[in-house]
């Protein structure tokens, strides 16, 4: 396989991922729905006041910020993998760093991001010769 192609499989790997990681905070988010309204339901027909529902709401929305926080830098960088951002490879490496604590899809996403983009490959792709600007104009244009 080439560079580019590479390149456009990790940028697809990252944004299944990112996909998959947003898809389970759904399911995630109805299943405990569903849980915490018969819990208090069935605490409201047994005559008790039941846990408290502000607790709860705030846990699932900590939990939500936490996992959509953790799933952003993967969209960003399937994002500047796919259009072969001239940043993609910082914004691959933080995603794959973010991406690794998520066994075993995730670190198997990170494992393929770090060896593409530290591959001679990945150099290829991303570290281009420095270009130097033109001289400037001389003073008597002004």
């Amino acid at each position: 396989m080439t560079a580019l192609e590479h390149n456009k499989f990790v940028g697809l790997a990252q944004l299944i991922y990112a996909a998959i990681h947003l898809l389970m905070l759904i399911v995630m988010f109805g299943f405990f729905g569903v849980m915490f309204v018969n819990i208090f339901r069935q605490a409201q027909s047994m005559g008790s006041d039941g846990p408290p529902p502000a607790f709860f709401g705030a846990i699932m929305i900590f939990a939500a910020l936490f996992n959509i926080v953790l799933t952003i830098p993967s969209l960003v960088a399937a994002y500047a993998l796919l259009k072969r951002r001239p940043w993609a490879k910082i914004a691959g490496i933080i995603a794959g760093a973010l991406s690794a604590m998520s066994f075993p899809m995730g670190t198997a996403v990170a494992v393929y991001t770090f060896w593409f983009l530290f591959s001679d490959a990945g150099k290829q792709v991303y570290e281009q010769a420095q270009v130097t600007p033109p001289p400037a104009p001389p003073g008597s244009w002004a």
